[in-house]
């Protein structure tokens, strides 16, 4: 039997919290097409949204968040940060999988009693780290790990804090640092090394630069923002050393192929009932360097 007509015959059933306009351009349209896993139902404060998001695909929407938890085996969030911690928290002692939005919490101490629910509860959880599912983005890191960098430069910019769909206000509030911060700094930590100290300035709504310093001695610039004037977000990270340098440009990614793998990797998760590297875990080491710079910017 083919590996499409296992998940065929046993996709996994997802239920979805939110729908805004991540969740219709992504989560919605991701979890539907399948074969892996099965978009099952919607919920989300307003009824009409929650409508709008689960008829295009046949999935029921659920009157109330507890409904949502009966009809589904795992649980998408597609929210801002503090209203996944409030849920995902309910969801993983109802023995659900999770697969999480970055950052995982508005702060730290909501990002460590949702990963203390999630060890108590044993459920297999998942970032959408979205540019870590695509190809260039892996070969990029495994490349990395084989240099010796002494030091990096980074950022990742774009324009869509100055008006539209995702000019959201928890993003507008918090600004780039929690919102590009948490794929950046992943990114930097994942391929550089891990970073045992940030030092932060600017300001989160218009421009932060980080500097962050790496376990092996590295050093790299991190610049962050959501408020220039960009047809198309840039990410960006260059590694430097003594031999060539190394660069990654999300200017040669189409994220379209980052859905698929996404989904198929947390499906097998959910059935192997163990969670990968990008696990809730993952997003607390994320949170705790960028409370970090956050009280950096406060003081």
């Amino acid at each position: 039997m083919t590996d499409t007509a296992v998940w065929t015959e046993d996709p996994v059933r997802v239920g979805l919290v939110g729908a805004g306009p991540w969740a219709r351009a992504m989560h919605a349209r991701m979890l539907a097409a399948g074969p892996e896993t099965r978009l099952t139902a919607v919920w989300a404060r307003r009824a009409d949204a929650a409508r709008e998001t689960a008829e295009p695909y046949g999935a029921a929407v659920a009157a109330e968040f507890a409904e949502l938890l009966d009809r589904c085996e795992a649980v998408a969030f597609a929210v801002p940060p503090s209203v996944q911690a409030e849920l995902a928290p309910l969801a993983a002692k109802s023995g659900k999988a999770l697969l999480l939005e970055k950052p995982i919490a508005l702060d730290l101490a909501a990002g460590r009693r949702l990963a203390d629910a999630v060890d108590e509860a044993g459920v297999v959880t998942q970032l959408v780290l979205t540019k870590r599912y695509h190809p260039t983005t892996r070969a990029f890191i495994a490349a990395a790990q084989q240099l010796e960098v002494t030091g990096a430069r980074s950022c990742y910019l774009h324009g869509a804090f100055l008006g539209g769909d995702f000019a959201t206000s928890w993003r507008l509030e918090h600004g780039a640092l929690l919102d590009l911060g948490p794929h950046l700094l992943d990114l930097l930590d994942a391929a550089v090394g891990p970073i045992t100290r940030i030092r932060a300035t600017g300001d989160p709504r218009r421009w932060t630069e980080l500097t962050c310093e790496h376990e092996n001695g590295a050093v790299s610039q991190a610049s962050l923002s959501g408020s220039v004037a960009r047809e198309r977000a840039l990410t960006r990270v260059e590694l430097f050393g003594p031999g060539p340098e190394l660069v990654y440009d999300t200017a040669e990614i189409d994220h379209e192929e980052c859905w698929p793998v996404l989904r198929r990797e947390f499906a097998t998760a959910v059935r192997a009932g163990r969670s990968g590297e990008l696990d809730v875990h993952r997003g607390l080491r994320l949170q705790r360097l960028i409370e970090e710079a956050v009280r950096d910017l406060r003081s």
